[in-house]
């Protein structure tokens, strides 16, 4: 399992590959601390100085999806996938997403 830190330009590579755009600004947990990247603008989250007006709302917003995949882990039984590959995982997700917002479209109409 490797340290946070280092996965970051990995990640951010990915990224680029799957939307085609390079990311001018990154959002990332205090474990990504000092990693490497120069070309890409690195916030932290709990950063107070060096943020600009424009970007701190979205520094909040990580707050709001953490919780989400908890849910998803502990109620919507995303535990172990069974499925095979890459696609495997990427259904299992989806169809626990689809689940989820299903049990909250019930509890809405009832």
């Amino acid at each position: 399992n490797p340290y946070d830190g280092h996965t970051l330009k990995d990640q951010l590579q990915q990224v680029e590959t799957l939307t085609g755009k390079k990311s001018e600004t990154c959002f990332v947990d205090r474990g990504y601390k000092g990693s490497g990247v120069e070309d890409i603008k690195v916030l932290i989250a709990g950063q107070k100085c060096g943020v600009p007006k424009k970007e701190k709302p979205w520094m909040g917003r990580r707050n709001s999806v953490e919780p989400i995949i908890g849910h998803l882990k502990s109620d919507g039984k995303l535990r172990r996938c069974f499925l095979k590959g890459v696609l495997g995982d990427a259904i299992n997700v989806t169809l626990s997403t689809c689940g989820q917002n299903l049990r909250k479209l019930l509890k809405w109409l009832y």
